[in-house]
């Protein structure tokens, strides 16, 4: 049974009882006895667990967990900190940060790359797909994550307003149709990544047009840096 102990154990209630995460919960836990999975499995959740419903600002949409070792930690484009090499796309994420907020960084390298304050601020980091065998990206698309995953994103943006999401990639795009655009802001870009960063992620400015949305309907600006 999931305990994330907050708010979304009431709102994904009906989501836990469905076949689909049923059998979700033992193809996981059958992974997890057979090979190495990652995150750890009490960090499956920590999305969730660190940004409440009722404190969610920002959405940023990743794909799935590293598939290295000692990376994943349940946050989208976060790593643990002991891990000793910087991931591109988060030194890409914070290069557009530092160039869109006018923000001199001596090194990149030097940045939090846990971004467990970016969550406790009301960023929520969520990855579509929560677990991924090591190794091999994708390995747990298609086995119900997703569905999971989109509830997620479809109760914020119908029922909640002034959150911006952030969509990067065609498979975060494609999550539009989830979100009243009428009551929340969608960015959208090319995905972080060395692949496609120079095709347009690079001076989107979505971070500060991010702060600007959320000071203009009276809410903290995010700390980036």
């Amino acid at each position: 049974m999931v305990k994330i102990g907050n708010q979304w154990d009431e709102i994904l209630n009906e989501e836990f009882e469905k076949d689909y995460f049923k059998e979700l919960e033992k193809f996981v836990d059958k992974e997890y006895e057979d090979y190495e999975i990652f995150p750890q499995k009490d960090e499956i959740f920590n999305a969730l667990k660190l940004t409440p419903p009722d404190k969610v600002k920002v959405v940023i949409l990743g794909q799935d967990p590293y598939i290295n070792k000692g990376q994943a930690h349940g946050l989208a484009f976060s790593v643990k900190e002991e891990w000793a090499q910087f991931p591109p796309s988060l030194k890409n994420i914070y290069r557009e940060i530092s160039s869109d907020l006018n923000i001199p960084i001596d090194d990149i390298n030097k940045c939090n790359r846990n971004l467990t304050n970016w969550a406790e601020q009301g960023v929520l980091l969520l990855n579509t797909s929560l677990t991924v065998r090591a190794g091999k990206s994708n390995s747990h698309y298609g086995r119900g994550w997703e569905v999971f995953t989109n509830a997620i994103i479809e109760y914020l943006g119908q029922n909640c307003e002034h959150i911006v999401f952030m969509l990067w990639g065609n498979n975060a795009i494609n999550k539009k149709r989830f979100i009243n655009q009428e009551k929340n802001l969608v960015l959208t870009s090319v995905h972080p990544s060395p692949l496609s960063v120079h095709r347009g992620f690079f001076g989107c400015k979505h971070f500060s047009k991010t702060n600007s949305y959320l000071k203009d309907n009276g809410l903290e600006e995010i700390k980036w840096i």
